[in-house]
């Protein structure tokens, strides 16, 4: 493999050394010595590597003067860097062996004692020593990261995009699995083995909200029967290679809907709209959440919309930016979130709608494209 090959599971090397200098450039601007990067999001978004967290300390340190990053590693975890660009990239590999502490080894990477910025997946169980060692507390380096990891570059973009028709694939087939009869589990079940079946690594996420059960919005199956007239809130998605997540939301009916659901549905249709037609650069993040939640609430049904309009996603189905009340950051050209909003009537139904959308320079493209109507099944 050439220093600019990559795997089908990750991008290539060139674009990971990009990103590990861009974060030494940000942690030196932070007044940082380093940041400490543990195995998870931030580690795959940097390295490409997919190494596990256990008891045993894997980090990748990266110093903020521009020295060559390094991987602490424990030797018997060093196969965790073959697929990533840790190699390729000619970071240090400073592997140990039980009896050695590793997290003086850390220290000895950087300045004593050092101003550091820890990944937010790392556990307590090395956070705590490292602190110790270190001889001061580490700071959260999301304040760092969020500033590459929210405006994706156009390999992330097209990853996302396959996740999105990938999905997309999904809903098309939902008339073979949502029937009259099954159970929010049997159908479920069909899902998952449709989202791997159409292109995605594993199942991350299946809801199936029928009828009141619609009503909860993070519900997701039980054995609860389908029944004639139910509505149902299918909110699916996963990650595609090299590890960017789909997520969307469509609402269906089984059978013709009585009049008072199309009507609020119709709304909620409208306040879909209003959110990602105002989606572009400039343009702050509560806002977007206001064009959907005024609408709504003009209409009447602002308590039945409980939660945010939207959230940012990538290698984490939840990460920045936040499309929510409070939240001024500016919209900038490659951030992709989703545009969610939601309706719900405790006891009674529920619906969605969510499309994941990337902002483009004078607007934004949604990577899902399936109506966004209340579909009519046989009922």
């Amino acid at each position: 493999m050439s220093s600019l090959g990559a795997s089908p599971s990750r991008f290539p090397t060139a674009v990971y050394a990009d990103r590990i200098a861009r974060a030494g450039g940000l942690a030196r601007a932070a007044g940082l010595d380093g940041l400490l990067i543990t195995p998870g999001p931030d580690l795959r978004y940097l390295l490409g590597s997919r190494a596990e967290s256990f008891e045993r300390l894997t980090c990748l340190v990266i110093p903020a003067n521009g020295d060559t990053a390094s991987v602490v590693v424990p030797r018997l975890e060093l196969a965790s860097l073959t697929e990533s660009a840790a190699y390729e990239l000619g970071l240090t590999i400073q592997d140990w062996v039980d009896g050695v502490d590793p997290y003086r080894v850390v220290a000895a990477l950087l300045p004593a004692p050092a101003r550091t910025a820890v990944t937010d997946a790392m556990p307590a169980l090395h956070l705590i020593p490292l602190s110790e060692t270190l001889g001061e507390l580490p700071v959260l380096a999301t304040g760092v990261l969020r500033e590459l990891r929210m405006v994706k570059d156009e390999a992330e973009i097209d990853a996302l995009r396959r996740a999105g028709q990938a999905i997309d694939r999904v809903h098309a087939r939902m008339g073979e699995f949502l029937r009259v009869g099954r159970t929010e589990a049997q159908v479920a079940a069909d899902i998952a083995a449709a989202i791997l079946e159409e292109g995605h690594t594993e199942a991350a996420f299946v809801i199936v909200g029928s009828g009141p059960h619609g009503a909860d919005p993070h519900h997701e199956v039980s054995e609860r029967g389908i029944e004639s007239g139910d509505v149902v809130v299918i909110d699916i998605g996963g990650p595609v290679e090299p590890g960017y997540n789909s997520d969307s939301t469509r609402t269906y009916s089984m059978g013709e809907p009585d009049p008072a659901v199309a009507e609020r549905f119709a709304v909620l249709e409208q306040a879909h709209a209003a959110a990602v037609d105002l989606v572009r650069p400039g343009v702050t993040a509560e806002a977007v959440d206001a064009a959907a939640r005024d609408l709504l609430a003009a209409r009447g049904l602002a308590d039945a919309f409980v939660h945010r309009t939207g959230h940012g996603i990538g290698l984490s189905v939840h990460e920045e930016p936040y499309i929510v009340t409070g939240n001024s950051m500016e919209l900038a050209e490659g951030m992709a979130f989703s545009v969610e909003p939601g309706i719900y009537f405790r006891g009674e139904w529920g619906a969605r709608i969510e499309d994941i959308v990337i902002v483009t320079a004078d607007g934004c493209e949604p990577v899902n494209t399936r109506p966004h109507g209340l579909g009519v099944l046989p009922g």
